[in-house]
């Protein structure tokens, strides 16, 4: 009896052991993402401010063109936000997200992470016409809103003892909508749609936000190599990184103070 109890006791203290170890491996796993995710944003806010400030002039003799709002821009801008130009700086990010989607897997590390931080590059340099058409205080504001919003968000997901797989379809269908109405939206310009696509945005990525945060977190294998464990740890970042980005403009378009 004396035997039974010490197998019991050893089997139990083992499977304790292993169940520590894989939830530290988990939390250095999820913690190296949102580092990756944080890093990213870091390097679009730095990209968009940096275009921005060698974009628009308040000096009329360095002006190279005037906004219907007032802001002066120089050559710079006029290049990227008011020349054929602005199709590459528009495009250019959508190019480099299908390009590491799909070639991550034949990626170094080292690669990928690079090519992370220059789609980030990218991702700040179109975005940053919005310190153009909206005041930098409703931005701020804006960007707190979402990052408090992500988080609540990206943790219930984590969180939650709900499977949220059956989220998937549904929340896919609401993005190809999104893009299509938006698309669509481009032509037309009706400020009813906007508002609309605006509102459907939001939940559609606050909804992806959670959905994405569990399957990254099940994508977690304690017997990932490194590189393996590396890749998937920027995948998960990149997914993340656009479920901000995405809710942050969607919120945007809904708060955003119009100069």
């Amino acid at each position: 009896m004396a035997t039974f109890d010490r197998n019991q006791a050893t089997r139990y203290a083992g499977s304790r052991a292993e169940a520590g170890l894989y939830d530290a491996g988990l939390r250095a796993y999820m913690l190296r993402v949102y580092n990756y995710m944080a890093l990213g944003l870091g390097i679009t806010g730095l990209a968009a401010l940096g275009t921005y400030s060698m974009s628009v002039t308040e000096n009329a003799a360095n002006a190279a063109a005037q906004l219907p709002n007032g802001m002066m821009l120089t050559s710079l801008g006029v290049a990227l936000f008011a020349s054929p130009l602005k199709w590459v700086v528009i495009l250019a990010p959508l190019a480099m997200v299908f390009f590491l989607s799909f070639r991550i897997q034949k990626m170094s590390v080292g690669a990928a992470q690079g090519t992370f931080w220059a789609y980030a590059a990218l991702v700040g340099i179109s975005l940053s016409s919005i310190l153009m058409v909206y005041t930098h205080e409703s931005v701020a504001r804006v960007f707190f809103i979402t990052a408090a919003s992500f988080g609540g968000l990206s943790l219930f997901g984590y969180t939650t003892k709900k499977d949220l797989s059956g989220w998937g379809s549904f929340l896919f269908m609401g993005l190809i909508g999104i893009v299509i109405a938006s698309v669509v939206n481009m032509f037309i310009g009706s400020s009813a749609m906007q508002f609309a696509i605006s509102v459907i945005g939001v939940l559609v990525f606050a909804g992806l936000t959670a959905y994405d945060t569990q399957q990254i977190k099940e994508m977690y294998f304690e017997g990932d190599s490194d590189v393996t464990a590396g890749r998937k740890a920027i995948m998960g970042a990149l997914r993340l990184y656009l479920d901000f980005i995405n809710l942050f403009i969607m919120l945007m378009q809904l708060f955003g103070d119009r100069r």
